[in-house]
């Protein structure tokens, strides 16, 4: 005779275990593939910015082994500088001019290749016109406009030429025309990124609304009021204040072009507190400026956080 052996079912008692580890194990997973990138925001980003937080209440810290609590007497400092308030004002000034000279350029590049009139193979053309000079790192732009600008280079060989200017001018080296140098240097390496984005919300826009728009009688003007603009206008709120955020942080192009000067007429903000740091050796004091441009930036970070939510 064959025999039969039955299993016994496994109890509860077994398969509660079981399922607590289990359910243990997926709710960690998910922080485990996590973990690393935590443990680098921390270390990168979060200790920092806390060091120099209290680097600004202090003063003799890092040069001398004995620092001493300061208080708000550096952000004091900071605010009554001279220098500093040039700084801001000219930061001001560079990111104001280079986001609407980015919308606008953007815009109108981007209408440009979307629009039906030019074939194919034109727009392509200036696709890769348009945006090589986004394909350029900042120590190469800075180094060619520097090379391009100089009194004896290729800008003024040509406006002398053509009898606009006499002599070679100085462009970076003059107080009244370095800041709309560097801006304009700006404006060109960063219309590419806005032109891109409107182009793919050109794209996103239905046919259908212009269609509509046309049997109302619209005419070209009120179909780009009406339909483009709002449309866009996620695209262009994004963007502005992206483009705000990341211009106020331009330190690269401004000190290898300038260094802030001449006479602190293109100084800003990072080169400021660069200075004060690495030049003066004032650490405390770099440390509060540094910390008033984390609660600038924050201001405009807040706004585009919230303009995303409400999206």
């Amino acid at each position: 005779m064959t025999s039969l052996t039955v299993e016994k079912p496994p109890s509860a008692e077994t398969e509660a275990p079981t399922r607590g580890k289990n359910s243990w194990a997926r709710r960690l997973t998910p922080f485990g593939y996590l973990s690393p990138t935590v443990v680098l925001i921390v270390v990168l980003m979060v200790v920092p910015i806390i060091m120099v937080i209290s680097y600004s209440f202090r003063d003799n810290v890092i040069v001398q082994d004995n620092s001493v609590f300061a208080g708000f007497a550096n952000y004091a400092t900071v605010l009554k500088d001279p220098d500093f308030l040039a700084a801001l004002k000219n930061t001001f000034i560079f990111i104001t001019v280079s986001m609407v000279a980015h919308l606008l350029l953007g815009l109108g590049f981007a209408m440009m290749l979307n629009s039906p009139l030019l074939s194919g193979v034109t727009k392509a053309i200036f696709r890769v016109v348009y945006v090589l000079p986004w394909l350029f790192t900042i120590a190469v732009i800075a180094v060619i406009w520097r090379l391009l600008l100089d009194p004896s280079g290729v800008i003024n060989y040509l406006l002398t030429t053509l009898n606009i200017v006499s002599d070679g001018v100085n462009w970076l080296g003059d107080p009244g025309s370095a800041l709309w140098v560097v801006t304009f240097v700006n404006i060109w390496s960063g219309y590419p990124f806005f032109m891109i984005s409107l182009l793919a919300g050109l794209q996103g826009i239905p046919g259908e609304l212009y269609e509509a728009a046309s049997v109302d009688g619209a005419n070209p003007w009120q179909k780009f009021w009406n339909v483009t603009i709002p449309q866009l206008r996620p695209v262009i709120i994004s963007m502005a204040v992206l483009d705000l955020i990341w211009t106020s942080q331009q330190f690269a192009l401004i000190w290898m072009m300038t260094g802030g000067g001449p006479l602190n007429s293109t100084e800003m903000l990072s080169t400021f507190t660069y200075k004060l740091a690495f030049s003066e050796y004032e650490f405390s004091t770099a440390s509060a400026s540094a910390v008033i441009v984390l609660l600038l930036t924050m201001v405009l970070a807040f706004f585009y956080v919230r303009q995303q939510r409400e999206r």
